[in-house]
């Protein structure tokens, strides 16, 4: 004969809130729908306070005396305490210790088999219990146990940090191992360690900006001074140089006698 079910006969939990009739204390502190203290007054003058404005009335803090009670939108306000619940759960960064147990004399297709588990673990950002366990006169020589956890450690150490040294109790030696916190880089674009994060080597000058660069930083070179008794030679501009010229051009053309 099948054995019957049995049901949970308890009645589904009930928001635990008071609101509106479920009040049941003479008087209360009411608080307005923008904050304000309206003050002491009765259960019943407070519902009616909260039906003229199509709002609910909901004690907030029962431990009072009187219990503090406040006008608002009930159904609003047990959304947005919902949502902002959900929104910390997903912020909630939750931590999973895992447990890998080796031996000291562990064969080396075992070791790396039990390595890659251990590296798919801390790519999660699961922290990693290394357990060494040692039997019989393998306890007489713990520093095997230390030399193959460091090992690991080592050969991880880009993904992985010791939280915690090889611990030696009773037979068996533990090690902690925590995911590397990933590097944030800065607002100017540079990594964690201060250089640029598109730094790369310099690029070559070529010789004629070398010389163009060594020519503007050279200062221009003085002009010697005339010796005493002669006269400096004036310098014309260009413009004056072309207008000197033009006379003298004409001039030679007007003497030339035409040819007959």
């Amino acid at each position: 004969m099948p054995v019957p079910r049995r049901f949970d006969r308890r009645p589904p939990e009930r928001d635990q809130t008071r609101v509106n009739e479920r009040i049941g204390v003479p008087q209360v502190r009411l608080i307005a729908e923008d904050g304000s203290q309206v003050g002491i007054v009765e259960r019943d003058e407070a519902l009616q306070y909260a039906r003229d404005r199509d709002l609910d009335l909901v004690e907030v803090a029962a431990e009072a005396r009187p219990p503090v009670c406040r006008v608002l939108d009930y159904s609003k306000y047990k959304y947005e305490q919902e949502q902002k619940a959900k929104a910390a759960r997903r912020h909630q960064k939750s931590i999973t210790v895992r447990e890998i147990k080796l031996r000291p004399k562990i064969a080396t297709n075992d070791y790396e088999t039990k390595k890659g588990h251990v590296e798919r673990f801390l790519r999660h950002q699961d922290k990693v219990k290394v357990t060494i366990m040692f039997r019989g006169r393998e306890t007489t020589h713990p520093e095997r146990g230390e030399r193959l956890l460091m090992l690991l450690a080592e050969e991880l150490s880009d993904i992985a940090v010791i939280e915690q040294r090889p611990n030696l109790d009773g037979r068996n030696m533990t090690m902690m191992l925590g995911p590397v916190a990933p590097k944030a880089e800065t607002a100017d674009g540079a990594s964690g360690d201060g250089q640029p994060a598109d730094a790369g080597e310099a690029e070559p000058v070529s010789p004629d900006d070398a010389q163009s660069a060594v020519a503007v930083a050279e200062p221009a070179a003085e002009t010697a001074p005339a010796p005493p008794g002669e006269a400096e030679p004036a310098v014309l501009e260009p413009a004056e140089a072309e207008a000197d010229a033009r006379p003298s051009a004409v001039a030679t053309e007007r003497s030339t006698p035409a040819a007959s």
